[in-house]
């Protein structure tokens, strides 16, 4: 598929929302995907050192694809549900061979090099490739030890003076894994998308029991809840193992944002979800560092969001050509605590204008990016629900506190900014409330007959999560 072109059009350029969680297990690979974990052979009489078994338990990925390159990501775990989250490595630095082809059987390697897996890095790999040809799908591998990794498919995007062909893509969020097989995943992953957007709640921090549906679990999670670096490495870890998420990376490149159960359930900047295990100021400093610190360590993103501590940059632009601008938001980390308390509630707090959702600067930054625009389609990759979602049949207001109807003016500045840029076609992907939706944008959502000025597409996940009643461990502020 790689260099045929598509027929242009509003269907083919956003060609699926993905569901990240499904209700049936598919085991085997998906058809068409390149290769498959298998361990090289190994030379009689050869030890293979510290990693006396396969490392490549959590398959491989890659990430933020430019028109010259991309990011490729693997973390080494030969035990990958250890307890302290360390994967069953040693406690050195492990040298990581990696391959990039312009064919899936490596006949004409196009890069190779060697990397360092390091201990205070949970082992993860991180590379960051350049000088890669526009358009063209590359296939790369690993080598660790006699160990061969998967191998994965990724794209580069077109010339930035060129359409290129038309762009294949999916968007996915709220995979929790306890409430069903990742079914949706492979799914998408057949699609053969060119790249795959996940808009947050990549993993979920509850621990066993905690977060239950109608029916029970179909699987749980492995210890306690996430706190500690160690905690959320395993976490990580145990949802990387799920040969159909595995399958999705391998596919195509991720551009990838958290939402809140990366860290904790519906935290707003530095104040954590009511009735937190962390209350405390400095305690929630120190688990937002720890689930930053996993984050980086287990997706596959460039140099520029290395945590620095409890902070870390994760909004970003990603360029496809002249065809589309993605603007991937952080609406967590720089956000005002939600008003009245958060839930789903009438609050005349959330009118006030000083309120934000991203920040000033952030906020700055995407208007800046909508007035430089040339694209042809601008996407806002983002965590929550952005159109009005009024859930009261009569003439009272009641709206969910936690997304941008609880930030009213961020969200009419942020609207005004692409309407006075003048960009041709905006849409917001959202996930978060688990349903799938389809809303227009409005100049005004309080008369229906105002201006449609974007679209809102929301993914969502199984019917059966969709009905999940909030956790009962401890009082939800939703």
């Amino acid at each position: 598929m790689a260099d045929s072109p598509r027929l242009l059009n509003r269907r083919s350029f956003l060609v699926t929302s993905g569901l990240a969680v499904g209700t049936v297990a598919a085991a085997g690979a998906a058809p068409g995907l390149a290769g498959s974990a298998q361990a090289a052979p190994r030379p009689p009489g050869r030890r293979s050192g510290p990693l006396p078994s396969d490392p490549f338990t959590l398959g491989v990925a890659s990430g933020d694809p430019d028109h010259a390159g991309f990011v490729l990501w693997t973390r080494l775990a030969p035990r990958p549900l250890a307890e302290d989250g360390l994967g069953g490595m040693p406690a050195a630095a492990v040298p990581v061979r990696w391959e990039v082809s312009s064919d899936e059987r490596f006949k004409r390697v196009e890069r190779r090099g060697t990397a360092t897996a390091r201990p205070e890095s949970g082992h993860s790999v991180h590379v960051e490739l350049d000088g890669l040809r526009p358009g063209r799908d590359y296939w790369y591998r690993f080598r660790a030890g006699d160990h061969l990794s998967p191998v994965g498919r990724a794209r580069t995007a077109p010339r930035p003076d060129s359409f290129g062909p038309a762009l294949a893509m999916g968007f996915v969020s709220c995979s929790q894994f306890e409430h069903g097989h990742f079914t949706a995943y492979r799914r998408l992953a057949e699609e053969n998308p060119d790249l795959i957007l996940h808009l947050g709640d990549y993993q979920y921090e509850y621990k066993k029991g905690a977060y239950t549906i109608p029916g029970g679990n179909v699987r749980d999670h492995e210890g306690p809840e996430t706190v500690t670096l160690g905690g959320y490495r395993l976490r990580h870890a145990q949802y990387k193992t799920d040969p159909d998420l595995q399958a999705a990376h391998l596919a195509a490149p991720w551009a990838v944002v958290f939402d809140d159960h990366e860290v904790e359930n519906n935290w707003a900047g530095w104040v954590p979800e009511a009735g937190s295990d962390t209350p405390d100021p400095a305690a929630f400093r120190a688990r937002r560092a720890a689930a930053f610190q996993a984050y980086y360590e287990n997706m596959p993103l460039r140099r520029r969001s290395i945590p620095n501590g409890p902070d870390i940059q994760v909004y970003r632009r990603l360029r496809w050509g002249k065809l589309a601008n993605f603007h991937m938001l952080d609406t967590r980390q720089f956000r005002d605590d939600q008003a009245c308390g958060d839930g789903n509630k009438v609050c005349p707090e959330a009118n006030d204008p000083k309120r934000t959702i991203t920040g000033a600067e952030q906020e700055k930054w995407l208007i800046d990016g909508f007035r430089r625009s040339e694209a042809r389609w601008d996407v806002i990759g983002q965590q929550v629900f952005f159109a009005q979602r009024d859930s009261d049949a009569g003439p009272l207001k009641k709206t969910s506190q936690d997304a941008w109807d609880g930030y009213v003016a961020s969200r009419g500045r942020i609207t005004k900014g692409w309407m006075d840029a003048g960009v041709r076609n905006p849409v917001v992907l959202t996930g978060d409330v688990h349903a799938h939706w389809a809303s227009d944008l409005k100049a005004d959502y309080d008369d229906p007959t105002s201006k449609t000025v974007g679209r809102n597409w929301c993914a969502a996940r199984s019917p059966a999560a969709a009905t999940a009643p909030t956790p009962t461990r401890r009082p939800s502020r939703t």
